[in-house]
């Protein structure tokens, strides 16, 4: 990081949305700067930490070139630089077309650039709609699994069989664990410190724990201590490193559109809409976002 003395005073404009829901009341909180040039790695991270959201997207022009549509954009925890984080894209877009109208933008990430498109739908609101970087999905040796499920309280009896553990990425890496039921989904209470230290060795930002209701409906939620957060309402990352998870393992086939509910648990319900397309191995990840006043 960079000395932050030159611009220890710089107060940018913090726009706060939330993002995969329709009320300021659901979803995942953020914050977006749609102007954060004059700010260094130690301002950012401070901001952030302000804000106490589990992220907020800085925007810059610079180093992109001036194409209409084109950012830069940084993401930053309470805790730490983060490689991507969907929810404040999704947040980032509907600002930017807020005020410039709905259409296409791309977003260069320390992940990789990610299209995203903004439309307004009929019921009104703004809808954006990001591409991912390419996915990966990885197994996972049985002793980490073994200490994650420990970290949580749970054990290798509430898993799925059907879906077992993988390490999914789509511009970050999450840890993904499916249980058998909704009920093992609703208890969550997890050694912080413990779990924080296991994804760092690791370098997972998220864990994607689910639940499958259906065919193509999941409730999801993910622990972000790394972040410095307990959990994350509503996570546009992990959403698209499931969806790119499902396809790896045969669970779902290419068309398809899948529906995860996550932020229940919290009082904060949000829908994410993750596409499938037999074309392209990318995920895209839906969502409406809403500004918080």
């Amino acid at each position: 990081m960079t000395d932050d003395t030159s611009a220890a005073a710089v107060t940018p404009g913090i726009l706060r949305y939330t993002a995969f829901a329709d009320r300021p009341e659901g979803g995942n909180p953020a914050g977006v700067v749609l102007d954060a040039g004059g700010l260094t790695d130690q301002r950012m991270l401070a901001l952030a930490a302000e804000l106490g959201y589990s992220e907020t997207a800085f925007l810059t022009t610079d180093r992109v070139g001036r194409a209409e549509g084109a950012y830069r954009v940084r993401y930053f925890s309470p805790l730490a630089e983060v490689p991507f984080c969907g929810h404040a894209t999704v947040a980032a877009a509907v600002a930017l077309a807020e005020r410039t109208g709905p259409g296409r933008y791309v977003f260069t990430t320390a992940a990789g650039e990610v299209p995203v498109e903004v439309e307004r739908g009929a019921d009104g609101l703004l809808r954006a709609t990001l591409t991912s970087v390419e996915p990966k999905v990885e197994e996972v040796p049985a002793a980490d699994v073994e200490e994650a499920l420990a970290l949580l309280g749970w054990s290798a009896a509430d898993l799925d069989p059907a879906l077992p553990p993988r390490v999914a990425y789509a511009g970050a890496r999450h840890l993904v664990l499916v249980v058998g039921t909704r009920e093992r989904l609703a208890r969550l209470d997890y050694d912080f410190d413990g779990l924080a230290a296991h994804m760092r060795a690791r370098d997972l930002t998220t864990l994607q724990l689910a639940w499958r209701a259906g065919p193509e409906v999941f409730h999801v939620r993910d622990p972000f201590p790394v972040g410095g957060v307990v959990e994350d309402p509503a996570t546009g990352a992990a959403a698209a490193a499931f969806g790119a998870y499902l396809r790896e393992l045969g669970a779902v086939t290419a068309p398809t559109v899948l529906t995860l509910h996550q932020g229940e648990d919290l009082g904060r319900p949000g829908v994410l809409r993750v596409e499938l397309r037999p074309e392209d191995a990318r995920v895209r990840v839906s969502g409406t976002a809403v500004a918080i006043h």
